[in-house]
C-alpha cells in the first residue's frame, strides 16, 4: 500500500509534471493508495476555490481512507522524533513526522516531494518510492 504525501497531491492537482506526479499517475487505479486525515486536511485546506475543493475532494474520496493519528502513532512519532534528534537528524514539521511514522508502523511506502522525508528515510525504516 502507498501513502501519497500532500506535496505530491498539490503538484498533481496543479498539473505540475514532476517525477512524483508521473509516479502517482502510474499507480492510481493500479496500486492501493491510502489517504489519511492529515493528508485530507493539508490538501483540501490549500484549495483556492470551492470548485478546486470539490474536485480534490471527489478524487480523494475514491481512495482508501485510514485515520492516521491516534495515541499509538502519536507516541511512536514522538519516540522516532527523539531518536532522530539524538542522531542529529532534524525534522522540521510534526505533520511530516506523523505521516512518516504512520507509514513505518503500517509497513506502507511513501510517495513524496518533500526533503524532510528523505532525511527521515536515511535515518529510519521509512520506505519511499
Amino acid at each position: 500500500m502507498i501513502v501519497v504525501d500532500p506535496s505530491v497531491w498539490i503538484d498533481w492537482f496543479n498539473g505540475a509534471e514532476t517525477r512524483e506526479t508521473a509516479l502517482l499517475d502510474g499507480i492510481l487505479g493500479v496500486e492501493p493508495v491510502i489517504v489519511g486525515d492529515l493528508i485530507l486536511t493539508e490538501v483540501l485546506q490549500g484549495s483556492c476555490s470551492e470548485r478546486d475543493y470539490r474536485r480534490a475532494r471527489r478524487a480523494l474520496d475514491t481512495l482508501i481512507f485510514e485515520p492516521m493519528v491516534g495515541c499509538d502513532i502519536a507516541l511512536a512519532g514522538a519516540r522516532t522524533f527523539r531518536t532522530l534528534r539524538a542522531r542529529s537528524v532534524a525534522v522540521r514539521k510534526t505533520v511530516d513526522m506523523l505521516i512518516a511514522t504512520f507509514c513505518m508502523e503500517n509497513g506502507y511506502e511513501l510517495l513524496h516531494a518533500d526533503r524532510d522525508f528523505d532525511t527521515i528515510a536515511a535515518a529510519s525504516e521509512l520506505r519511499t518510492l
